[in-house]
């Protein structure tokens, strides 16, 4: 084997499968050539990654980018420029846009927009509907399609499934894993009037309660058992679906966020409003705390950040008018590396929460592994960096984040992607090269 390489990354303390260890990684043709000792070797370019972690490349396995449709507060490249910034190498971009992604003609025009103008490896959720329920089996096999997404509660956008009878129709269409926001839409609507005239914004966790929450979960966890089919919830955000779906680890996944593993109502209402607003709710600290439990206790496997801007103007609209979401993923590897430092969890967890999770739960090709063979997809951070997240650094058209003067421990170095950096200190580099993620034949 030739000992000349694209790119060496030196002296680094690399997070490998079999553990931590201060060696080299040499890449070639965007692919992990070796790791081990390369001081000898001959390389086109080299990064000194002395005094940093190198991490197989963390992924978001979810965000909404907002194109086609409202733009004006986020696109294609404006949302994986903040991606690569926050040391993210790959992203799963949701289906409620306008036009919903739907169909064959829509995850197509997709993929040509991200071409040329997505910083970071892309892939796009196909959107269950009514409508498309039947034709998902052949929807979901298309080039760039991660899966399907089906919305039980009404969130942003128009896409929904609330009855049983086409949540079922969904689950028997197809064989890939279907990931599902989890809110009862019936009594999300039979409790609208608690807040419908006006309210304070502390309400949004009264009317979205937790047992709209668990009423979903229980419902979607009976029918896909019976439809043998697997399913990926969302953005868990009560203590009580934890048990009920620890007892469900043969056909369902788990994913939270730093959002809901961060802030506790009241406070974060009482701080931020209704900049703090989000489906499902930021909820009290008793709930957080069973996020944490479940993570320790392994029931939840993966980490996104359901990255959802909205314009300051919009979100700064009378609460129940002010729409639901958050930005996310720029904030989420630093967020998520101060808890590291905070003794929350390991190192180690994080990767697999954030890069060999999402990689098995949808079955990745070539990522989600620091391991010979795979893409060369990195995530370099200073586990020592001492900054304060600020609004000024945010990439998003929105320019705004909850976390906003949250000092943090820990700090993105360096993106790189199939073998290329793509951000160092804070600074793009190049133009962008994003290109669809691939995934397993036989799923």
């Amino acid at each position: 084997m030739s000992d000349s390489f694209d790119l060496i990354i030196e002296g680094g303390t690399v997070i490998t499968p079999g553990g931590a260890a201060i060696t080299d990684v040499g890449i070639r043709a965007g692919k992990i050539a070796a790791i081990g000792p390369l001081g000898a070797a001959k390389a086109a370019e080299r990064y000194d990654a002395k005094n940093f972690t190198v991490l197989p490349g963390l992924i978001d396995e979810q965000v909404h980018f907002r194109e086609p449709g409202p733009v004006h507060k986020e696109d294609l490249e404006s949302g994986t420029r903040g991606a690569v910034l926050g040391g993210i190498v790959a992203v799963f971009e949701m289906p409620n846009t306008d036009p919903p992604t739907t169909t064959k003609a829509a995850i197509e025009d997709k993929i040509t927009r991200a071409t040329g103008r997505s910083w970071t490896d892309f892939a796009f959720y196909v959107g269950a509907s009514p409508e498309n329920a039947d034709e998902l089996g052949t929807l979901e096999r298309l080039p760039g399609v991660c899966g399907i997404k089906m919305f039980m509660g009404s969130s942003t956008g128009t896409l929904l499934v609330a009855d049983d009878e086409n949540v079922a129709r969904v689950l028997r269409s197809g064989s890939r894993r279907v990931t599902v926001h989890s809110e009862d839409d019936f009594r999300l609507s039979e409790r609208a009037a608690m807040v419908s005239a006006g309210a304070d914004v502390s309400m949004h966790p009264e009317w979205r309660d937790v047992e709209t929450a668990v009423r979903s979960t229980q419902r979607l966890l009976a029918l896909a058992r019976k439809a043998h089919r697997r399913v990926h919830v969302l953005h868990v955000s009560t203590a009580e679906e934890m048990p009920i779906l620890a007892e469900a680890k043969d056909i369902a996944t788990v994913e939270v966020l730093p959002q809901h593993l961060t802030l506790a109502a009241p406070e974060c209402y009482q701080r931020l409003g209704t900049f703090a607003q989000m489906n499902p709710p930021i909820r009290e600290a008793r709930h957080r705390d069973a996020l944490w439990k479940a993570i320790n206790d392994g029931i939840v496997d993966c980490i996104g950040s359901d990255h959802a801007p909205h314009t300051r103007e919009e979100k700064a609209r009378p609460y129940p008018r002010s729409p639901s979401g958050l930005t996310g993923v720029q904030t989420t590897v630093p967020v998520m590396l101060n808890h590291v430092a905070e003794g929350r969890l390991t190192l180690q967890r994080l990767v697999d929460l954030m890069s060999a999770g999402p990689a098995r739960i949808f079955g990745m090709a070539g990522k989600g592994r620091l391991a010979v063979g795979f893409d060369a997809d990195f995530t370099v951070v200073d586990l020592n960096a001492k900054r304060t997240i600020a609004n000024d650094w945010i990439a998003s058209k929105t320019g705004w984040t909850a976390f906003d003067g949250m000092a943090v421990k820990g700090w993105p170095m360096a993106t790189i992607i199939r073998g290329q950096v793509v951000m160092r200190d804070d600074e793009l580099i190049g133009k962008p090269i994003g290109a669809p993620v691939k995934f397993q034949e036989t799923l």
